[in-house]
């Protein structure tokens, strides 16, 4: 059970620094428009995190 948590929280990172990475190597257009993919991909993790947390809420109420 530990062992999924760190796997769920270690893949959830690597993906954040990886996104802030890619960010930083933009062409001149996707800079123009950093403000709205920044707030469009917070979003997402945001959705992301919270529906993961909720599965594995129930992978221990029902599984563990």
């Amino acid at each position: 059970m530990n062992v999924l948590s760190v796997l769920v929280i270690s893949i959830l990172l690597i993906a954040i620094v990886s996104t802030l990475l890619i960010l930083g190597k933009s062409d001149e257009n996707y800079s123009s428009s950093a403000k709205r993919n920044t707030t469009n991909l917070t979003l997402i993790y945001v959705v992301v995190i919270f529906l993961s947390l909720i599965a594995l809420g129930v992978y221990i109420k029902f599984y563990a």
